[in-house]
């Protein structure tokens, strides 16, 4: 680690000042020995506009980051292509390092990756929010103290309301690898170790099958334990942003619904149990889960200890990721 061990306040620098950026910004803001120092984006309006915010310094080149000697941690937010450069040389540079995912485009660069980072991979923090997310966490624990006893099958269904744009979809590594990435790390998350893949895919948007791209996939995953998991991805949800989780078990069932701003519900002639409608911003819906997540890598670096999720499961869930294309271009079962 770099001058954390001197100075009482980590200093934090954010290598892309996008909407994550921002939502991690506000994290570092609501924290008492963490500040947020310098901030980086090769697009000036939105590096300036994220720094004059926070009233700090900004840059356009990480490098500028990586060798400033005032900044102990960095949070890495920039596009996922440059995700593994920008990890080793800031943990070269001695800086405590969280990414957001995925790890790679690429199983290759992300093995490099963990290989040259060695031991210090344990302390490299993957961007996995929905580990952190509450209501996930409760049922994760409720689940771990026996509560529906062994667990037998697990559905994760995450709906996104609409696709993100075509010039994003073009870098991003397709659905697999910039949307279901989050899924697979939960169901490694809850099962361990995954040993078969099988997975089918489709299209309802035109623009996305000319990028050889999909927005509607359904996963099945069988653990090395035996157990099962389903994911269900669409990338056109007309109701929102859909995010439930369903775990199965010999003793009973454990669910975890989608969130509405209210809890209030309406019962008339017509209607029975009528909600709010659902969350239909990812940065609404895991708000919480974005603070925790770095409030957990900001103990780390005070501790000083192993993070969980690691790049390690970035590269776990990369491997899922991979697995899953692989299924849908060759019609079978991939085995690992």
């Amino acid at each position: 680690m770099s001058n954390t061990g001197v100075h009482s306040m980590i200093r934090i620098a954010i290598i892309g000042a996008g909407r994550i950026g921002h939502v991690h910004a506000r994290a570092v803001a609501g924290r008492t020995d963490a500040t947020l120092a310098l901030v980086c984006d090769p697009f000036e309006q939105n590096a300036r506009a994220l720094a004059e915010e926070y009233d700090v310094r900004y840059c356009l080149e990480p490098d500028d980051v990586f060798s400033d000697p005032m900044i102990d941690a960095v949070v890495i937010g920039s596009p996922t292509k440059f995700h593994v450069d920008h990890i080793l040389k800031a943990v070269s540079a001695g800086k405590r390092v969280m990414c957001e995912k995925p790890i790679a485009l690429d199983l290759e660069s992300a093995r490099r990756c963990i290989e040259q980072l060695g031991e210090r991979a344990d302390q490299v923090m993957m961007g996995f929010n929905r580990r952190f997310d509450p209501t996930f966490h409760a049922l994760k624990s409720r689940l771990d103290e026996g509560e529906i006893g062994d667990l037998q099958q697990l559905t994760v269904i995450s709906r996104d309301p609409a696709a993100p744009p075509v010039s994003y979809i073009a870098g991003s590594g397709g659905i697999f690898k910039d949307m279901t990435i989050h899924d697979f790390d939960m169901v490694r998350h809850f099962l361990g170790d995954i040993a078969e893949v099988n997975a089918v895919g489709t299209n309802v948007s035109a623009q996305i099958a000319e990028q050889g791209d999909l927005d509607q996939v359904v996963i099945t995953l069988k653990s090395r334990e035996g157990k099962l998991a389903t994911i269900i991805n669409s990338r056109t949800c007309a109701f929102g942003y859909d995010q439930r989780i369903e775990a199965f078990g010999a003793d009973g069932m454990l669910s975890a619904d989608n969130l509405t701003e209210t809890a209030v519900r309406k019962a008339t002639s017509t209607q029975t149990d009528a909600k709010t409608a659902i969350m239909d911003f990812f940065l609404e819906r895991y708000e919480d889960a974005y603070r925790i997540e770095l409030e957990t890598f900001l103990d780390s670096i005070v501790d000083g200890g192993v993070i969980s999720p690691s790049v390690r499961d970035g590269y776990e869930a990369l491997v899922l990721a991979d697995a899953a294309r692989r299924s849908v271009e060759e019609h079978r079962v991939v085995t690992l």
